[in-house]
This record gives C-alpha cells, structure tokens and sequence, in this order.
C-alpha cells in the first residue's frame, strides 16, 4: 500500500485570481511506514506572494527567482504520485492549485493521475467533532511536536501530517497486528499444550468474594440511580 502525504505553499489563496504554487512537498509511506523516499521542490511562481502569504511561508520573491518553473517539474511529480493514495489536509486547497497547474500544462485534473485522495481534515472532523482540528490542534491532541514550526513549509508539514495521519489512523494496525500473531504462532507450535477441556480447573468465588463484588454492584446502581449494566448483564442464578 503506497500512500503520498502531501502539502503546498502558494502565493495566495485563489488560483482563479492567478496564485501559484511556489513549494510541493509530499512523503512516502508504504505499508504504513515512512520510507525516506520524498518529494520537495520550490518553484518559480513568476509573480510576487502575496503579504498575508508572505508572512505565513517566508519565502519571497527573490530567493524563488532562480527555482524551476511548474512545467519543469510537472513530469517528475506526476511520475512521483502515480497511482498512489494522496492524504492531504484541507484537499480541496491543495487540489485547485494543483488542477490549475496541470491545466496550464494541458493535462487532466490532478486526480486523474493518482489513487484515490484522502482528506485527513474531513477526517478529523469526523473524530473530533466540534473541536479544533487545524494541523498545529492535531499535533497537540495527539502529542507530535511542532515546535520546530515558526513558518509554515510544505515538507515539514508534510512530515507532521503523515504522524498525525498515522496517529489518527492507528486502528488500522490491528491487521499488521494478526498477521504477526499468526506467524508467532507458527513458529512457536512447539510450545503449544492442547489441553483437554476436563483438565482446566475451575477456581468459584468464596463467599467473601461475592459479597464485596455485590456491594460493588450496589455502589454502581446508586450512582446511575438506577440497575447497573453490569447487573442486568448477569447472568441469573
């Protein structure tokens, strides 16, 4: 499973009104794991940033003039992201600057030539509902450091998401988890006592025993003010 976790910075907000983007940054994963194999370029915009992005990325006109243009580097990012599946946080940002681009190339929109796309923002809305879930509030919640971070750069946010994304999506692990298991357990055959059921012994509570687990019972009924699940839950005498 080849994934591409990906972030831009642009010279504004609006790619209709003529923004660009001026740096690409994205970050394999493969099988969940991050293998070094990224992708980062700044490019030449022909055009100034504009203040409130200026102030955001830091990366101004002058030390983007001697960058590669888009269309130089077109081929080479789309080779990069072929087939694989794009994680980006606030996806449809990223992708209308990058459709724009591929337009001025001539080439389908940007989706045509991966995956499938994975809003990691949509994502975190959907976990956490009613909270904040920009970049930096999910690096807090799930305890990643960006204290590296005083302006935004596309391969350092790139990096932080695909922690964040693997953070978010751990659950998916349980799979790698069993596979493992399993093949502990086949090379451990050796070490496996089949037991017959008649030998397993039964160890009944005593009496003691019961009478703190029923006095806990009652504890938890009077707090919900009510029968507690675990009392309706047991099984009848």
């Amino acid at each position: 499973m080849r994934q591409i976790v990906l972030d831009t910075e642009t010279t504004g907000l609006n790619p209709r009104s003529g923004d660009r983007i001026i740096e690409i940054g994205c970050v394999e994963l493969v099988n969940r794991r991050l293998t070094g194999n990224n992708f980062h370029s700044y490019i030449n915009p022909e055009r100034d940033s504009e203040e409130g992005a200026l102030a955001v990325h830091g990366l101004t006109t002058e030390f983007l003039s001697d960058k590669p243009k888009f269309a130089e580097i077109a081929n080479e990012l789309r080779d990069y992201v072929k087939d694989a599946e794009i994680i980006i946080h606030n996806a449809p940002f990223d992708l209308g600057f990058l459709d724009a681009e591929f337009d001025r190339m001539g080439f389908p929109p940007f989706r045509n030539h991966v995956g499938s796309i994975t809003d990691t923002l949509v994502q975190a809305k959907e976990m956490h509902p009613g909270k904040r879930n920009s970049l930096d509030a999910l690096c807090d919640r799930y305890g990643i450091s960006n204290a590296h971070r005083a302006l935004h750069g596309a391969l350092l946010d790139a990096e932080l998401l695909a922690e964040v994304y693997l953070a978010m999506t751990r659950g998916q692990n349980s799979l790698t988890i069993d596979l493992a298991a399993e093949e502990t357990s086949m090379d451990n055959d050796s070490a496996i006592v089949d037991a017959p059921l008649a030998d397993i012994i039964v160890l009944q509570a005593m009496e003691d025993e019961l009478a703190e687990h029923e006095a806990l019972l009652d504890k938890l009924d009077k707090d919900c003010k009510g029968t507690s699940v675990w009392r309706s839950a047991a099984p009848a005498n």
